[in-house]
């Protein structure tokens, strides 16, 4: 076992871990946040993405030792005192989702996305998105929740 302690959402967690705990594992089993959803344990879809240190991260590719001493955000952060952040209410608005499953990835890949290009067109948030699959929507209404959650209009282009 090895000790760890990091700050998840704000909080101070320290716990003892196999070292080959995936971080994606420890937030949902050991700290119940399952908001994080584990999609396909090879790095391919993007359900489990959180941010590590303000940066967008596959939890799946991530030990939880890694995580030592780091700061990790997850979907559960995102909404304040009950309100949805803009980006969430986006989505919401327009139906940018349909089972749920690969949107808190993609509301987290797309919020890190936005701190690095708050006016993206929609080349490069289709670009951006690429690291995170999603079977039911077929993406339009996920890049126009962006779009919009970016103050761009819908159709934006470069």
């Amino acid at each position: 076992m090895t000790h760890v302690s990091l700050t998840v959402n704000g909080e101070q967690h320290e716990a003892d871990v196999e070292p080959r705990t995936l971080l994606v594992y420890f937030l949902r089993e050991d700290l119940g946040l399952t908001g994080t959803n584990v999609g396909c344990d090879t790095s391919s879809c993007g359900a489990c993405t959180v941010h590590l240190d303000g940066e967008s991260v596959k939890s799946c590719t991530v030990l939880a030792v890694q995580a030592d001493g780091r700061e990790v955000t997850t979907i559960e952060a995102m909404a304040t005192d009950g309100e949805l952040s803009p980006l969430q209410d986006a989505f919401h608005r327009h139906h940018g989702l349909q089972c749920g499953y690969c949107t808190p990835g993609m509301i987290m890949a797309a919020s890190s996305f936005l701190k690095e290009n708050p006016a993206p067109t929609e080349e490069e948030v289709r670009e951006a998105l690429e690291g995170n699959l999603c079977r039911c929507t077929g993406y339009q209404n996920i890049v126009e929740s962006i779009l919009d959650a970016a103050g761009q209009p819908s159709g934006a282009r470069a």
